[in-house]
């Protein structure tokens, strides 16, 4: 049962109001959730709601780490969890539980404007917070080629022991050049492609 007469009162309306909403959990006497959104939404998110002994003279304590969360950046969950907590100051003392989950319903919009898809399972740095260089923007890395082992042999059958191909492998034979630029431009030149060097013939 919950720990006194106030929260009792507040459990029998939440059953009562809630009744048949599937977006509504009852988690125990004193622990709750509610789905803002509907499933597959991607700006829909989960609230929990558990009540202290003490509750409602004391604050509820609200949490926004549910599973269902986890694509939901750490700043928007506690912007969230913030504003939330601005509502719990304005109703300290009276039954707030249905007052926080109905204000979340109404400012979904708002409470998700920076909202982007996130990927929680980025490593977090040495001190536990997010590591920046691990922030991808969803993008599919670029495959390599993959070479077959015949492309592979010939690959290494041209470089050297470093892997490295060897120093003018890719140069131009600058007289073989010239010399069709001549026999292009001037007339009766073909004699001139005789005056390669023995292995040019």
């Amino acid at each position: 049962m919950a720990a006194n007469e106030d929260q009792e009162m507040e459990l029998e309306a939440l059953r009562s109001i809630y009744e048949g909403d599937e977006c509504f959990k009852e988690l125990g006497p004193s622990g709750f959730q509610y789905r803002v959104g509907d499933n597959g939404d991607p700006k829909a998110f989960l609230i929990e709601i558990s009540w202290p002994e003490t509750y409602p003279e004391t604050a509820p304590n609200i949490s926004m780490n549910a599973f269902f969360n986890n694509q939901i950046s750490p700043a928007v969950k506690q912007s969230i969890v913030v504003k939330l907590r601005e509502q719990v100051e304005a109703n300290l003392g009276t039954a707030m539980t249905y007052t926080l989950f109905e204000y979340a319903k109404d400012s979904k919009e708002e409470f998700m404007e920076n909202h982007l898809p996130f990927n929680n399972m980025l490593t977090l740095g040495n001190d536990g917070s997010l590591d920046p260089a691990n922030l991808t923007s969803g993008k599919k890395r670029d495959k390599k080629e993959q070479l077959s082992k015949s492309q592979k042999r010939k690959l290494a059958d041209k470089t050297d022991h470093k892997g490295e191909l060897p120093r003018g492998w890719n140069w131009v034979d600058v007289i073989k050049v010239m010399l069709q630029n001549l026999r292009d431009v001037l007339p009766g030149s073909e004699k001139l492609a005789k005056t390669g060097s023995k292995e040019d013939e």
